[in-house]
């Protein structure tokens, strides 16, 4: 016959252990049925954006370049944010100022299309 033996109560059982093994043994699992090992997460560096206005060395945006503008904002009609756009500080304030100024004359809308 098997004899219990029940779990030693007190300080000398160690509470961060008991459940570790198990909860990182489950997290492998689950990396590995994705098809996936956690090493191969990085697949591709990633590159530094470059401002677009300084690469050309042009002197200031242009708030009637449509064209140029139509890649700063969202198709509901925001303005990128810098970490998204590339831009560096300055030409992202002038690129904020010539969207409001386009929007004011009518060639870009308000709010994009619906």
């Amino acid at each position: 016959m098997a004899e219990f033996h029940p779990r030693p109560s007190g300080p000398s059982s160690r509470p961060s252990d008991r459940g570790s093994d198990s909860r990182n043994r489950d997290r492998g699992d689950s990396r590995d049925s994705r098809g996936g090992g956690g090493d191969k997460r990085r697949r591709f560096q990633v590159r530094k954006k470059v401002c677009r206005f300084c690469v050309d060395k042009s002197p200031f945006v242009d708030y009637k370049d449509v064209k140029t503008l139509r890649f700063f904002i969202t198709e509901r009609g925001k303005i990128l944010p810098r970490r998204i756009s590339g831009n560096c500080a300055r030409h992202q304030r002038e690129v904020t100022v010539a969207v409001q100024r386009c929007r004011n004359i009518a060639l870009i809308p308000f709010a994009g299309e619906k």
